[in-house]
């Protein structure tokens, strides 16, 4: 509903930050507040989170950073201030590399969670996040997801999957049979 909001910042607190665009002051959540500062010109990607009591804008410093926060909201039992709090204390590129070597330990050690939320962390977004050459997160579509567990059930390895993956993702708007074909051919080469 709102993708993104760029104006000054009026105000800031730990968890907050107060952007006036255009004589109206939205209120986001936003997990860099220590990088702000007042009548700061920002621009920062939103998502707008409703629940039945509820109704909250959260701010990411990069779509990057959104399309992750997203698959992290998808997992059961994780909710967006969790969500929040773990790209408050991390970044991006390090909760992903967590989250494909299957590094409990770091993921634990992120506020609010434990040692269930990082496994059902890893079992749902395992291979379903790469990083692109800029280091910026990208999100698979389905079409991709369904070719590359095709892929896998051929008998490929996780890590022969990614890079195929990364091949794939290099084509836009494929169907999964064609997203396969991209992906073996892909495999054969290497």
């Amino acid at each position: 509903m709102i993708a993104f909001i760029k104006g000054s910042v009026v105000s800031y607190d730990e968890e907050h930050v107060v952007i006036d665009h255009n004589g109206m002051g939205f209120e986001v959540k936003y997990a860099h507040t220590d990088r702000v500062s007042l009548n700061q010109e920002i621009m920062i990607y939103t998502f707008l989170h409703s629940t039945e009591n509820d109704l909250s804008l959260f701010g990411f410093t990069s779509k990057s950073e959104k399309e992750l926060f997203l698959r992290l909201i998808s997992v059961k039992g994780l909710g967006p201030k969790t969500a929040m709090g773990m790209l408050a204390k991390s970044n991006v590129n390090a909760i992903i590399e967590a989250i494909d070597t299957k590094d409990v330990a770091f993921l634990k050690r992120l506020p609010g969670i434990g040692a269930k939320t990082a496994s059902q962390i890893i079992l749902d977004l395992q291979g379903k996040l790469v990083q692109s050459e800029e280091g910026k997160t990208t999100s698979l579509s389905n079409e991709i997801l369904d070719a590359m567990e095709a892929l896998k059930n051929l008998g490929y390895r996780s890590k022969e999957v990614e890079k195929a993956a990364e091949s794939m993702s290099q084509e836009k708007g494929l169907t999964t049979q064609e997203y396969l074909k991209l992906g073996l051919q892909f495999l054969m080469k290497n």
